[in-house]
């Protein structure tokens, strides 16, 4: 059975080679801005888009001595909507189209008053502003090389609470 490739720092080595060069020394969560990473059950950096995007500032990688994180303007990660999206089951809501800075998420009207999220997946960075502010938490991120979800959506612990 294939595990889902963890969300490590943009620019992150190839994972066999992360896990092997990363020393676990913490630096680049310690230097993060966005405060967005965070650790696995293994001590290496994972990144959790719960409370803030990624603004891809390579601070990570100039904080890896290890070499561990190269520098990078974007990652291979990319956004999508899970079936709890509200729109999709008739609330409206625009949210994760509105913080999306790059224009990589539009509504497709449907019959009955409902929309459907469509994400496209070249102007999509993997940032996760649009999880961030997604209220049900129906945003997930894959690489296109898996073409499955690799990290539930955020805010899965609001999820139950949502009408």
């Amino acid at each position: 059975m294939n595990r889902p490739l963890p969300m490590r720092p943009p620019g992150a080595i190839e994972e066999e080679a992360f896990q092997d060069t990363c020393t676990k020394c913490g630096d680049c969560a310690s230097a993060c801005p966005q405060e967005i990473i965070r650790f696995d059950g293994d001590g290496l950096p994972t990144v959790d888009l719960s409370t803030s995007p990624c603004t891809f500032c390579n601070i990570c990688a100039e904080s890896c001595e290890a070499g561990a994180i190269d520098y990078a303007d974007g990652w291979d990660w990319r956004a999508r909507v899970d079936d709890s999206c509200m729109s999709a089951n008739g609330i409206m809501c625009r949210t994760c189209e509105d913080q999306c800075d790059h224009q990589a998420i539009r509504f497709r009207l449907l019959p009955g008053g409902l929309s459907e999220a469509q994400f496209d997946s070249d102007a999509c960075t993997g940032c996760g502003a649009c999880a961030n502010a997604c209220p049900s938490g129906s945003i997930s991120f894959y690489t296109p090389k898996q073409q499955r979800p690799n990290h539930e959506g955020p805010n899965q612990e609001r999820k139950t609470q949502t009408c």
